[in-house]
């Protein structure tokens, strides 16, 4: 019976016929992911006529969004239903889009269709019929919940209205401001403003003024405005400084004889010249003939901070200082982090310590975390200490070159292991006392901070070991750590490819050391080549973020299995976390706290130090627009930095200030976007702008409101 039935199939099934048996297939199989070969076996498709009639029929079901292709020749049911639940993404131009809670591709919502929903909020959606051959689209029924209704501009008052102008790229109109709603703003005043309400028929929001930031232009309202935009504080509440206020600085005989006391071992701190909060020192001393003993001695700011206290409660939403180019802002009062807990010189202070037994060779042979009482003999900036480094002369020179002697085998085992080695310089501006920016100098790392960065790696380490490193069977307790996955294969790949075209090769496969040996052969090949930036560049870009997690699958970049952060609770929550539980753990023998409660507190901490970096890469970016202003029509050599669809951005030898020659200038010819191989490429004169490539521009327009350059080509 079957045998006939086959032929039957195999002779004269219809178009219409195998339509009906698919779609029915698809609808038993609902949440299953079908593959090609499937489908033939499971519908006795056994002749070629009947399986290029299936093809046709898939991706026509395609084309109407009726089943989707999760992979190659491997389809689903596109059971999403008439309504969806998701984020909402505004853009200024229009193109708003609606990101599935569940993933998915992102769907097309036109304006008209947006129910004035605002970027970030969490919506409803409802499909809208489909056009045949045409993306998806949907339509906003419903807003859930709002994300974010303040935003920072620039007021102009008229006589019985205002408007809030915004340099925000989600929000295309102008927010429109009552009279009696202005709290005494002025035309030219950058201000603070909630929307209130939007009326469906209205293109304007209507909002409030929450805050005056002061004029325009000058220096401290755009800092404010700066940390406004991301959502930070810009004041510190009154109530945490005076909670501050209140805590005793003297130390008491009961807690000294608690502690190890290292107040006679030789200790000091290196820090920046412009440093006031010291998280770390470091003591020193000959145990025997080849053995030294080395204290990595961490603020012991949670002996202070109290949990769940108001002051606790300031730092956990904070989460992290964040540092403009002018200025800190911090995570803990300033009577705490730049007096009580900062090891400053000739004080006594509490600390939180790990000890080191270590050979002449940089091998630990032993360690231990207690807490301690320490003074320290001397404050170094990091050029003091260098200089005792280069010349052997100086305080303490025996204590510090021992220190970067150890430090050098450090640094040579971590490499040595698959440690990634990205040397990377900062740009600074000197700044002049109203906050103007004079000159730019680049700061680099050199064998102080060198020092400094492997005590604090090693520390961390140690630390995240002594909780997480358990016998096999048994559990570890929670904790957070400092987690870096391995690089995003295709990101790689990519990597590889592009690489090619300067003549370099990199492993893609194989053990996550040999890529990461790759990397670093790579890295040392291109020093000093004019492409080494650039090349630098794409692979930061390929690798992942470091992020804080109680889930612990090691440091791809600093090739550890075991590390956290601990060594600096003065501007980081997570390392007051860390400190908290460790005391929990070590001496108390405390039980494991909740996953579940840490994880969220990890995701928080995450999410706050990615938006404080932003904010500090916008403040950058304010100054040099403000320092390239004083330079419109002078030219300079550069290198393209940047390719996208809109234009080049173009980085500045000299200063490393980035601008942008906008695509609408390139006007010789008609230029393509090419992803792949990072450049533009004219479609008449095959003329070719490609990433890295080095390229004379004058300075063209400085746009401080929207922190924009725009450079011309000479």
């Amino acid at each position: 019976m079957a045998k006939k039935k086959e032929k039957k199939a195999g002779k004269r099934m219809k178009k219409k016929e195998l339509v009906k048996v698919l779609l029915e297939f698809f609808h038993t199989k609902q949440d299953e992911v079908l593959s090609l070969k499937y489908i033939f076996e499971q519908l006795h498709l056994t002749t070629h006529p009947l399986k290029m009639l299936c093809m046709d029929i898939l991706s026509e079901l395609l084309m109407d969004d009726y089943i989707t292709e999760v992979d190659k020749h491997k389809y689903k049911l596109n059971n999403h239903g008439v309504e969806m639940t998701g984020t909402f993404q505004r853009k200024s131009n229009g193109k708003n889009s609606f990101i599935p809670e569940d993933g998915g591709e992102p769907i097309f919502i036109a304006e008209r269709n947006s129910a004035h929903a605002m970027n970030n909020d969490k919506v409803r959606i409802a499909f809208c019929a489909k056009r045949r051959g045409r993306e998806a689209e949907g339509e906003v029924i419903e807003i859930l919940e709002r994300a974010n209704d303040t935003f920072v501009g620039t007021l102009e008052v008229a006589k019985s209205y205002a408007f809030l102008v915004t340099e925000n790229r989600t929000l295309a109109n102008d927010i429109f401001i009552p009279k009696e709603k202005l709290k005494g703003g002025k035309t030219g005043d950058k201000a603070i403003v909630k929307i209130v309400e939007w009326p469906d028929k209205a293109k304007n929001p209507i909002g409030q003024v929450i805050d005056i930031l002061g004029r325009a232009g000058d220096n401290t309202t755009e800092m404010h405005a700066i940390l406004a935009e991301f959502g930070l504080p810009y004041v510190y509440p009154a109530a945490v400084e005076k909670a501050a206020d209140k805590i005793p600085a003297e130390i008491s005989a009961e807690e000294i004889a608690r502690r190890e006391d290292f107040r006679s071992v030789t200790t000091f701190t290196i820090d920046p010249k412009d440093a006031k909060d010291f998280d770390d020192a470091l003591s020193i001393r000959k145990l025997k003939e080849g053995v030294w003993e080395v204290g990595v001695h961490i603020a012991d700011v949670t002996h202070y901070v109290k949990e769940g206290g108001i002051i606790d409660k300031e730092a956990e939403k904070r989460a992290t200082s964040v540092y403009l180019v002018d200025r800190t802002i911090p995570m803990l009062p300033e009577r705490l982090c730049n007096f009580i807990c900062s090891l400053r010189p000739d004080e006594e202070k509490l600390a939180y310590s790990v000890i080191f037994e270590m050979t002449e060779k940089g091998e630990v042979k032993n360690s231990r975390v207690v807490h301690t009482v320490i003074k320290s003999n001397r404050r170094f900036t990091y050029e003091e200490a260098q200089q005792v480094i280069e010349t052997g002369k100086g305080d303490y020179k025996e204590e510090i070159l021992e220190l970067d002697k150890l430090a050098k085998f450090l640094r040579e085992n971590r490499f040595k292991a698959g440690a990634i080695n990205f040397d990377r310089y900062e740009v600074k501006f000197e700044i002049d006392e109203k906050g103007k920016p004079v000159s730019v100098y680049f700061k680099e790392s050199k064998d102080a901070n060198k020092l400094i960065e492997e005590f604090m790696l090693l520390a961390n380490r140690t630390v995240a070991e002594k909780i997480g490193r358990v016998p096999k069977g048994k559990k570890a307790k929670v904790l957070p750590y400092r987690i870096h996955d391995l690089p995003d294969p295709e990101k790689l790949d990519n990597l590889a490819q592009f690489i090619a075209r300067f003549g370099y090769k990199l492993r893609t496969g194989g053990t996550k050391t040999d890529v990461s040996k790759s990397i670093n052969h790579l890295l040392d090949d291109i020093q000093g080549k004019k492409e080494e930036n650039l090349i630098e560049t794409v692979s930061i870009r390929a690798m992942q973020k470091a992020r804080y997690s109680t889930h612990n699958i090691g440091h791809y970049g600093l090739a550890f299995d075991y590390y956290t952060h601990f060594t600096s609770p003065i501007r980081r929550f997570p390392d007051m976390m860390v400190h908290r539980l460790l005391t929990k753990y070590l001496d108390e023998g405390g039980r494991s706290v909740t996953e579940q409660k840490y994880e969220a507190l990890c995701e928080h901490s995450s999410s706050m130090e990615q938006i404080a970096a932003n904010a500090e890469r916008a403040s950058i970016k304010y100054k040099q627009v403000e320092f390239m202003t004083e330079r419109l029509g002078q030219t300079f050599d550069g290198v393209i930095s940047g390719v996208t669809e809109w234009g080049l951005y173009v980085e500045l030898n000299e200063n490393k200030c980035e601008g942008m020659i906008p695509i609408r200038d390139l006007d010789d010819d008609y230029y393509e976007f090419d992803e792949k191989n990072y450049c533009l490429r004219g479609r008449r004169k095959n003329r070719i702008y490609s990433l890295g490539d080095a390229i004379t521009v004058k300075v063209a327009r400085a746009n401080l409101e929207k922190k924009q350059l725009d450079f011309a080509l000479v």
